[in-house]
């Protein structure tokens, strides 16, 4: 989940999904209520870490923690020499992630096909807004944070996505490879308070409108595959200052020479790989 949120277009909140461990992280997330602060605070640790399911949380959030750490580097490298490579490999497993997420829809309806469509919709119509100019302040890198940890855990919503819309991924992503607290900072606190309030949305939605839910975050991962198109171009207008800033993206079609043919290889492994921790997930327990 932490490798797949440093990439623009990837959710983390697909590799849950498709991993079985979602609803168990919503409410998860959920439970930090009131009751669970009053049981922290008159130390009974035991039932606060039944209550809030705390190992799998802290489990959880420290492989988000090491895979962000870790692969941050390796793939702003990775996007900046291998662009269209590194994003074919997304592109099949993203591709695997809607007929993962699909197959859990237990039951299609006109409402539920409504549903799978206005996500996709609104996940590839994300793709055609222009991004912003990068902004440090501290009261705006805490909303990057709270819109960006929301995007995170929908499936088919790239956090990365929407902080590059909102002009500050480069700006993140560098202070994660140089432990930049006064960006890191604000951020993480837009990313706590965010999912605290967005998990009770979704643990509501899930709770009592399932199918509908799974259908729209279907279509959201469905949507995305416009945002992690490989073969883009980013267009940019020229400002009165001399600096240049992004407008969005010309999309066209691949050219059919060998690079075209290590995309799909790279697309082909994205898509087993996936494919395969599926298959593996969902074997049934021994004993």
């Amino acid at each position: 989940m932490g490798a797949a949120n440093v990439i623009p277009g990837v959710s983390g909140g697909t590799i849950a999904f498709i991993t079985g461990i979602y609803e168990r992280l919503i409410n998860g997330l959920k439970s930090f209520d009131r009751e669970a602060l009053i049981l922290l605070f008159t130390g009974r640790m035991k039932d606060f870490s039944n209550k809030t399911d705390l190992q799998f949380l802290i489990s959880i959030f420290t492989g988000i923690g090491i895979g962000i750490i870790g692969f941050a580097r390796i793939l702003e490298y990775a996007f900046q020499n291998y662009e269209s490579q590194t994003l074919s490999f997304f592109f099949g497993l993203i591709i695997a992630s809607i007929i993962g997420v699909g197959k859990q829809i237990e039951k299609y309806s006109p409402v539920v096909i409504s549903g799978l469509i206005m996500g996709a919709v609104l996940a590839g119509g994300i793709a055609f807004l222009p991004p912003a100019e990068a902004n440090s302040s501290f009261l705006y890198l805490t909303l990057c944070g709270m819109v960006a940890v929301c995007s995170m855990i929908l499936p088919g919503l790239s956090g990365s996505y929407i902080l590059l819309l909102m002009g500050n991924y480069v700006l993140v992503l560098q202070a994660i490879n140089n432990v930049d607290i006064s960006i890191l900072a604000p951020v993480a606190l837009g990313c706590i308070s965010g999912v605290l309030v967005f998990s009770w949305l979704l643990s509501f939605l899930f709770k009592h409108y399932k199918n509908l839910t799974i259908s729209l975050l279907t279509g959201f991962v469905a949507g995305s595959l416009a945002v992690i198109w490989p073969w883009k171009t980013t267009t940019y207008m020229l400002l009165e200052s001399g600096k240049q800033k992004a407008t969005g993206y010309s999309w066209h079609w691949p050219e059919m020479d060998s690079a075209f043919l290590w995309a799909l290889v790279l697309a082909l492994v994205g898509f087993l790989l996936v494919w395969s921790m599926e298959k593996f997930t969902s074997k049934p327990e021994k004993g």
